[in-house]
């Protein structure tokens, strides 16, 4: 069975908020929304993220450990300017995760305690940002 649609899943005991966290760190609209959970849609596509309320929901550890609940996956940002990302998704409720693997890298915790990923995609130029806001293709 194939489908048009494709996104993930993530677990929250808040999933409103959630998702609206994620719609402004990435600047997708949240497009549904109920007392059981809410998406947010990947502009001129059919992919989202959805997120559902899980009250037994518990944070994943970072880095992973044998006695705690592991991460079973994350999200890749990829930023211009890793420090202003940074400092917005601080600012709308992510920590910042004591363990950092790379320099060009930098791992936060969202609102829900999730894992992600925010790192400096030196491929992207001004050019491409532009075009992606007149089009909302990504480029």
């Amino acid at each position: 069975m194939r489908t048009k649609w494709w996104g993930v899943c993530l677990d929250a005991r808040d999933p409103q908020r959630l998702a609206e966290f994620y719609s402004s760190v990435l600047g997708w609209p949240v497009s549904q929304s109920d007392e059981n959970g809410a998406t947010i849609a990947v502009p001129s596509t059919t992919s989202f993220i959805s997120f559902q309320r899980n009250e037994l929901y518990r944070a994943p550890s970072w880095p992973s450990t044998d006695s705690e609940q592991q991460m079973m996956l994350h999200l890749d940002v990829a930023v211009d300017e890793l420090a202003v990302a940074v400092r917005d998704a601080v600012a709308l409720g992510a920590t910042i995760a004591e363990f950092q693997p790379q320099e060009s890298v930098r791992v936060l915790l969202d609102p829900e305690g999730h894992p992600f990923c925010l790192y400096l995609d030196s491929d992207v130029t001004v050019e491409d940002v532009q075009e992606n806001d007149d089009d909302g293709k990504v480029p």
